[in-house]
């Protein structure tokens, strides 16, 4: 079914047009081209008449927004290679590379995880996430690399994200973080939820948020920047990097959390997902794989080798520089 929200003008708002301040205030999760077109479509009211996206608000203004059910859209396969660490005929479990999107969404329709599972496993997949999203149990960033399960039938599917719920499924992922932690191995316990302040991006906020548990500790201390593991209770959207952000120590390469010049030779943050361990759905064997680090994150660690020592503490003159 549809979703209406109701909206009303208050004085710091006077003047804005109406896209910008539905995209502000908070009330939806659209980007301002989404909802442009669904004011383009008369979905959008002002006291009860149809507006256009360049109406400006006033005081006390009553705005409804009608934000239609999303249209389904059906992956389709696609002969794209995958790196596969096991197969059976419950599960896969494939190595992501850095950049690849693990299923289709705006923008980004083709060449993702999806695609190419669709075209690797035919019509077996778990149906559960519906057309879009088959046989995903758990999902990594675009920008992040690493091992990720998929489920071949529903009922793969719904014993393995009982494990994930229950904190049963282990995750280990290694990053780069700037500078070097006081505590060398410790716990962020700290609820993450949707910033208030920019809708595209998660914080560390006691608003609309759910708990989040991240372990860490440190591998290499170089000073300017650490070689860290972390092991995630829970799966957060974007968990990491805002934890270890929050502690001061945002991701190398990391363009949302990190600084504003960020170490462009990364294309994206610093962060593997090396470990996955779990309790197979049919066999009741406990499972558990690893996976190699990738050249970009081996060679980001050589140039660290190279040029930092671990008594190197200036880390702040050198945050944003390509290396």
């Amino acid at each position: 079914m549809s979703k209406s929200i109701n909206i009303c003008v208050d004085d710091s708002h006077t003047g804005l047009r109406i896209d910008k301040f539905i995209v502000d205030c908070g009330e939806c999760e659209l980007t301002r081209s989404a909802l442009q077109n669904i004011i383009e479509n008369g979905e959008v009211t002002v006291n009860g008449i149809v507006v256009n996206k360049n109406y400006k608000c006033r005081l006390n203004d009553e705005i409804n927004i009608t934000i239609p059910d999303p249209r389904p859209l059906e992956a389709k396969a696609e002969n794209i290679p995958l790196d596969i660490v096991y197969e059976d005929n419950d599960l896969i479990v494939v190595n992501k590379p850095k950049g690849m999107v693990v299923h289709p969404a705006a923008g980004n329709y083709e060449g993702t995880l999806v695609n190419a599972l669709l075209y690797h496993c035919k019509s077996s997949l778990s149906g559960i996430n519906g057309v879009i999203r088959p046989g995903i149990v758990h999902r990594i960033d675009k920008d992040t690399s690493g091992l990720l399960i998929a489920a071949k039938n529903d009922d793969a599917h719904i014993k393995l994200a009982n494990q994930i719920k229950e904190h049963s499924f282990s995750r280990a992922y290694e990053a780069v973080t700037y500078g070097s932690f006081k505590d060398k191995n410790g716990t962020v316990n700290q609820p993450i939820g949707r910033n208030t302040k920019d809708r595209k991006k998660m914080a560390v906020t006691m608003k609309n948020s759910k708990n989040a548990v991240t372990h860490y500790n440190v591998i290499t201390d170089y000073g300017a920047f650490s070689h860290i593991r972390c092991t995630l209770e829970t799966g957060r959207t974007h968990q990491i990097r805002v934890h270890m952000a929050y502690m001061g120590h945002p991701l190398a390469g990391d363009s949302v959390y990190g600084p504003k010049k960020v170490i462009t030779e990364l294309n994206g943050q610093c962060l593997h997902a090396k470990h996955i361990g779990f309790v197979h759905p049919t066999t009741g064997k406990y499972m558990e794989f690893e996976s190699d680090l990738p050249d970009y994150f081996t060679n980001f660690l050589d140039k660290l080798d190279s040029k930092y020592t671990v008594n190197y503490s200036n880390a702040e003159e050198i945050y944003g520089q390509d290396i």
